[in-house]
């Protein structure tokens, strides 16, 4: 599970508990402005069909997927063991093309980033 927040111009994403040793990794940071998109995707695991090649991490079938992965030719990080509350975040410029992660509440988190997302490019118009 991630727990997601906003650090001024950054969207950070703390891994929880296990999840940080199945992901082999604590925190993803990405600046607001390079997220392209979020979405909430229950069952991403199931929709979105391979997990492409584990480079790091964990994949038990179609139960845990878990760190960084190469997958339609980008470099993706996932951390989903509940998959009815995943969400898909698109970057562009960063390390990761794409973010799976699971969140306590999906629709919360989408639209707090989304909000961030909103509120920078306000600030960044009126500039």
């Amino acid at each position: 599970m991630v727990d997601v927040s906003i650090l001024g111009p950054t969207l950070a994403l703390e891994i929880q508990g296990s999840h940080r040793l199945w992901a082999l990794k604590s925190r993803v940071s990405i600046p607001l402005d390079h997220v392209d998109a979020v979405r909430a995707e229950p069952g991403a695991i199931d929709k979105m069909g391979r997990t492409g090649v584990k480079l790091v991490g964990t994949r038990l079938g179609g139960r845990i997927v878990a760190g960084t992965f190469r997958q339609d030719g980008q470099t993706v990080f996932w951390d989903v063991a509940r998959q009815e509350n995943a969400i898909v975040i698109d970057t562009r410029d960063e390390r990761y093309g794409r973010l799976v992660v699971e969140v306590q509440d999906p629709c919360a988190a989408v639209a707090e980033i989304q909000r961030a997302m909103e509120a920078g490019k306000t600030a960044s118009d009126g500039q």
